[in-house]
């Protein structure tokens, strides 16, 4: 899943500690997200949703992977 949360982030003038601060999470938890290596439980994805006053979908997307093997 890719994220857009490091752009969002900045252009709100945030440093990673300042948003796990918000958030109630580790700043190793925003940079791992941030870098791909982590995706979030539904409940973080919301909140850090609902900071931004952004749609998850806005913020984290997910892309299928179709494989021409897959269709039925």
């Amino acid at each position: 899943m890719e994220n857009k949360l490091e752009e969002i982030r900045k252009q709100h003038g945030m440093n990673q500690e300042e948003l796990a601060a918000v958030l109630e999470v580790s700043r190793q938890t925003i940079g791992s997200l941030e870098n791909g290596r982590y995706n979030p439980s539904i409940l973080l994805a919301f909140k850090i949703a609902r900071y931004f006053h952004m749609h998850i979908e806005d913020i984290f997307i997910y892309k299928e992977d179709y494989n021409d093997d897959d269709k039925a």
